[in-house]
């Protein structure tokens, strides 16, 4: 009697262990229905699901191989230092853009004083025409506008 009862508990204490190691797989079929079961479907993508724990694993067709992994990794590292490297682009034209809308608005600030201005031309000094410092109060504005304002998109590169 003594075996038959240790037998019986043995058993009762290894049947939770049997039950969690079988596999549960889940997967959608074409309708959007979801199924559960103890074989993987073929023709479907399923997920491995832990019982105990509630967890899904990928498996069947979506498993990839260590060379597919590597690829998939060094394609992300690529992207990442595409991208640095475009911030870095951007950087050094968001300072660029602010170094010209600080110059444009200082000369801005000369011509508007209604100061003489002289400019050196072959050699000599000269100071410029009312019609020449009309047209670089213009030519200023024109770039305060473009680099002191909120930046547009940037011309497609090639």
């Amino acid at each position: 009697m003594n075996r038959k009862i240790l037998m019986l508990t043995i058993l009762v204490a290894a049947t939770p262990g049997f039950a969690g190691a079988a596999s549960v797989y889940k997967w959608t079929d074409d309708s959007g229905v979801t199924h559960f079961g103890d074989r993987q479907p073929t023709g479907q993508n399923s997920e491995q699901v832990n019982v105990r724990s509630g967890t899904s694993q990928s498996s069947g067709n979506q498993r990839q191989s260590p060379q597919q992994q590597l690829n998939q990794l060094q394609e992300q590292q690529q992207e990442r230092q595409q991208r640095r490297e475009e911030s870095a682009v951007e950087e050094a034209r968001r300072k660029q853009r602010e170094a010209n809308c600080a110059t444009a608005r200082s000369n801005l600030d000369i011509i508007r004083s209604n100061a003489r201005i002289q400019i050196e031309e072959n050699g000599e000094m000269r100071y410029l025409s009312t019609e020449e410092i009309a047209d670089q109060r213009r030519r200023l504005e024109e770039v305060a506008a473009e680099n002191c304002g909120p930046e547009t998109a940037a011309p497609a590169q090639r």
